[in-house]
């Protein structure tokens, strides 16, 4: 298993989004799937995290995405996994289940296939909210399996940085 490091590129990102949420008095949390925690990681990677960042759920199951997030079963039966509305439904989850006030949210599909649904590899739902409000995003990444989460993991923590300003 290799090391891995925050760039500089993530650290000021991390650090500006702790300075948005000192100032208006919020806190964090995340509901990963395809990113695997590697979100909650870098908003942990510095000093004083603990000061806004509450924890995180990695739901990969659809049974952790139901039986602690929320997310409907009709839902994701309607959508599949890899929809807007199972990540809009896991990042409010993670706010109520963790009692932040902001969240973010990943599911898709980091590789190496595809699903049944058609989707190809790369695809991603991301969502952030913000004290209720939510905005949710689908992307279609390139690259191997870690590309896909280091660039999900980069997306979804800008979109979150975006909803403080």
């Amino acid at each position: 298993m290799g090391t891995h490091y925050v760039d500089k590129r993530e650290e000021a990102l991390v650090k500006q989004i702790g300075e948005k949420l000192a100032k208006n008095e919020l806190s964090a949390g995340t509901a990963e799937s395809c990113t695997g925690g590697r979100i909650a990681s870098l908003l942990t990677s510095l000093p004083d995290s603990s000061d806004h960042f509450i924890g995180g759920i990695v739901s990969y199951s659809e049974d952790i995405k139901k039986s602690i997030l929320g997310v409907s079963a009709d839902t994701l039966e309607k959508y599949g996994v890899v929809s807007e509305p199972v990540a809009e439904q896991m990042a409010l989850g993670a706010c109520r289940v963790l009692g932040c006030s902001c969240a973010v949210a990943t599911t898709g599909l980091a590789g190496p296939e595809g699903d049944s649904s058609g989707n190809p590899v790369g695809t991603i739902w991301i969502t952030a909210a913000v004290e209720g409000k939510v905005h949710s995003e689908r992307f279609l990444f390139k690259g191997d399996r870690q590309e896909i989460v280091q660039q999900s993991s980069w997306q979804a923590l800008q979109m979150l940085s975006e909803m403080l300003a």
